[in-house]
């Protein structure tokens, strides 16, 4: 796998607040997380990058149209974006990615957090 969308995949995580990359299982996964929760992960063989997406429903169009495959080892809201995705749409799928696991933490977690632009 290459290098390319790793690379890509941080220039997007690391300017959220509070986003922080480990390898939680070792072997060279890219495991982003905010509060302590997956946001993102890149694996260690596969290539893309899974991201949760808002429900189900979502999950499936995104598979369906062809944007994105299903995540494997996640739950059937997660998605994974291949490696030659749009960087649009790769930006788009993260910050969502991001937004929905932000909003799932606790207020005290929630509240450390610098807020990011475009959130009301």
């Amino acid at each position: 796998m290459s290098g390319e969308l790793r690379n890509r995949v941080r220039q997007v995580c690391a300017t959220l607040p509070g986003a922080e990359c480990s390898d939680p299982w070792g072997g060279g996964h890219d495991a982003w997380k905010v509060g302590g929760k997956m946001f993102a992960c890149i694996g260690a063989v596969t290539a893309g990058v899974s991201v949760k997406t808002r429900d189900i429903e979502t999950a499936q169009m995104l598979i369906e149209t062809g944007i994105a495959s299903k995540a494997p080892y996640f739950h059937r809201s997660w998605v994974q974006l291949p490696e030659d995705c749009v960087v649009d749409e790769l930006r788009h799928r993260l910050i969502i990615s991001y937004d929905l696991i932000r909003a799932s933490l606790t207020k005290k977690l929630r509240s450390a957090l610098a807020p990011r632009e475009g959130i009301a």
